[in-house]
């Protein structure tokens, strides 16, 4: 990244249309020579940052943060507040008095910490007593600062930033409170013997089905996993429940990239208890369209998408209700999903990888799932807290 020490630095708030023009397009001009870096679409970057557009927003509030020298905008970032966020226990990473912070970007630490500061701030007049990002915007979004891993593009809903930015983060005083961990698996030759074991006894148990999901019953399907996950995480460190309008959000962004067969719900005994959604990285094509559709991305994506060829597919989430986890059939229902989606994946789509995460550190039981098909860490991302003083 180019410095430009020359005047000071102001940090002014996002209040025009032309101001949050600049907050989006400031991530293109910095990474754009970062080779791993995916553009987003420019619609979704603006979607995720609008009142009436994302649903977040009914629950929360948000500031946005330029930093200008010389007539440049030099830097961004976003402070913001959850109040369902502030409900949940203390004990388990969010809770009262916690604010947000995420979307950094800066030339230089300088800059960073500037507006790191800027973003302290605000969140000290909201009320709040200790600011923990990077969140962009919410912990279901690209929760973490990429620590390891710069190297390779990441997948579809997964960030990417630059490798100074951790000690520009821990200089400003932030410590790590979480480490998210994402895991590369081969997938083309299948997993080892002992997986296969689990998945061939799993089938011969009359109890258990493992369905694709219908696409004809978008809705309702959306409705019945995202039940799933709500409870499955409930527990989890940083949870935040999703809200229906939501749901039905996340559903609409991400119909286009539903296929039936990479989609699974366990039964046990006739009741929905687990789920696996897996995507096809779209990254692979988003990489080279500069964040827009135009003039031949439409259709280049609307080829894509009839029958898409991916050579990684991503497991962005995975669940299985409570009053199964930690059990031998929360494993055997958890191996079936993958192994199922692993030959659909390979046969119609081509896919050479696998692509889980992100996974919280100490979720023993997913470790565990990601050890036995023989995954290795390829990403790992950290979430930072400070107190305001």
């Amino acid at each position: 990244m180019a410095a430009h020490a020359q005047g000071p630095v102001s940090i002014i708030p996002v209040r025009t249309k032309t101001d949050k023009r600049e907050f989006v397009e400031l991530a293109f001009r910095l990474n754009r020579g970062d080779p791993a870096w995916v553009p987003p679409l420019r619609s979704e970057a603006f979607d995720l940052l609008t009142p009436g557009k994302n649903p977040w927003f009914e629950h929360g509030r948000a500031q946005l943060f330029l930093a200008r020298r010389d007539g440049r905008t030099v830097g961004r970032i976003s402070a913001h507040i959850d109040e369902l966020a502030l409900a949940q226990p203390a004990g388990q990473g969010m809770g009262p008095g916690t604010g947000n912070w995420g979307l950094l970007e800066a030339e230089d630490e300088g800059i960073a910490q500037a507006l790191l500061a800027r973003a302290e701030a605000w969140l000290r007049d909201q009320g709040m007593t200790r600011s923990l990002g990077p969140l962009s915007i919410s912990i279901w979004d690209e929760p973490g600062l990429l620590v390891e891993g710069f190297d390779t593009p990441p997948t579809i809903m997964l960030g990417h930033n630059s490798a100074l930015y951790r000690p520009w983060v821990e200089g400003a005083g932030y410590r790590p409170v979480k480490t998210l961990l994402n895991y590369k698996v081969p997938i083309a030759d299948g997993f080892p013997p002992i997986v296969n074991r689990i998945v061939a006894a799993g089938e011969k148990n009359e109890r258990i089905r493992i369905r694709r999901v219908d696409k004809r019953r978008f809705d309702a399907e959306a409705r019945l996993i995202m039940g799933i996950l709500n409870d499955a995480w409930s527990d989890n460190w940083g949870f935040v429940p999703l809200t229906d309008s939501e749901i039905a959000f996340v559903g609409k962004k991400l119909k286009a990239l539903v296929f039936e067969d990479l989609i699974r719900v366990a039964e046990l005994d006739g009741e929905p208890v687990a789920f696996m959604i897996v995507l096809p990285n779209i990254n692979e094509l988003l990489i080279d369209m500069d964040g827009s559709l135009l003039p031949f991305g439409w259709a280049r994506l609307l080829w894509w998408l009839r029958k898409p060829k991916s050579r990684t597919l991503r497991v962005p989430l995975m669940g299985v209700v409570k009053k199964l986890q930690n059990s031998r059939m929360a494993s055997t229902l958890a191996f079936m999903m993958i192994e199922f989606i692993r030959r659909d994946g390979v046969a119609t789509y081509g896919a050479e990888y696998g692509d889980i995460g992100w996974v919280l550190d100490d979720n023993q039981g997913m470790i565990a799932v990601a050890r036995a098909i023989e995954a290795t860490e390829n990403r790992v991302y950290r979430i930072y807290d400070k107190v305001l003083a």
